[in-house]
């Protein structure tokens, strides 16, 4: 099911987006050579406690962590550890929290110290496919119409969109309708509403977008081992652009095109 939220339900979900736009930063602070995810997801637990809100991770069908710490080949749900993080590596962060009974999930990548410039450019690309996706996310247009500007700006540089997961719905449950994936054919698929609120999530590759699951049952990582960036925000449907419900105070005409 399809739900639409009121302004008071949009209100309750701006609050838990400001808190995880705050925890977020406090987190970037942290990444560097020689801090560990395990540290970095300790402190991401104190800090949204600490905002009166329950990590929505922690738990969640058994994954045991707070965030998602997923290292360069690691698309998605990597789990922390005790490893120092090591010069010229990429991290990608993924953590949700639930505030008076509202979910927002928002995740971004960040170098470890001094990267390669290779490596910049995954990271400001797969940003570049968030904004240019998010920007077909307004009243009347499709599902599709969002994979599809994704898709298409990332294989302008030779990467792969990963393809076997995708952003969602969310509200008081993480994961709820529709899907959003990060690919398809414009004009195809759920059409948008006002009051629709949504994830989107680009998980874009430097090699091919084929990925397999780790023994843990958790980390996704990529089949060629190629690096891989994830950047993510929940986001609420208007009738003009959308408004970036982890992101307060940003105006779309800030963006990049």
């Amino acid at each position: 099911m399809i739900y639409t939220r009121t302004p008071a339900e949009l209100e309750k979900m701006r609050d838990a987006g400001k808190l995880l736009y705050e925890v977020l930063g406090q987190l970037k602070e942290m990444i560097r050579p020689g801090v560990t995810t395990l540290e970095i997801d300790r402190e991401a637990e104190r800090l949204i406690r600490k905002g009166g809100a329950i990590p929505s991770f922690k738990g969640y069908e058994g994954f045991p962590f707070t965030i998602c710490a997923s290292p360069d080949d690691q698309v998605v749900h990597g789990f922390a550890n005790d490893k120092p993080l090591v010069e010229g590596q990429i991290l990608s962060v993924d953590c949700g929290l639930i505030l008076k009974g509202w979910q927002s999930d928002s995740a971004f990548t960040h170098p470890v110290g001094k990267i390669s410039k290779e490596r910049e450019k995954l990271i400001r690309v797969t940003e570049e496919c968030f904004w240019i996706g998010a920007r077909e996310a307004r009243e009347g247009n499709r599902i599709g119409d969002i994979g599809y500007a994704i898709q298409k700006h990332a294989e302008s540089h030779g990467y792969g969109v990963i393809r076997d997961l995708c952003g969602h719905g969310i509200g008081t449950e993480m994961h709820e309708d529709p899907s959003v994936p990060n690919y398809g054919r414009p004009g195809r698929g759920v059409r948008l509403r006002e009051g629709m609120t949504i994830a989107i999530e680009p998980m874009i590759a430097m090699g091919d977008w084929g990925v397999y699951v780790e023994d843990d049952g958790w980390t996704i990582k990529t089949d060629d081992h190629s690096v891989c960036s994830h950047y993510e925000h929940t986001i609420a449907i208007t009738k003009g652009d959308p408004e970036i419900l982890s992101y307060p105070g940003f105006r779309f005409t800030e963006a990049k095109r």
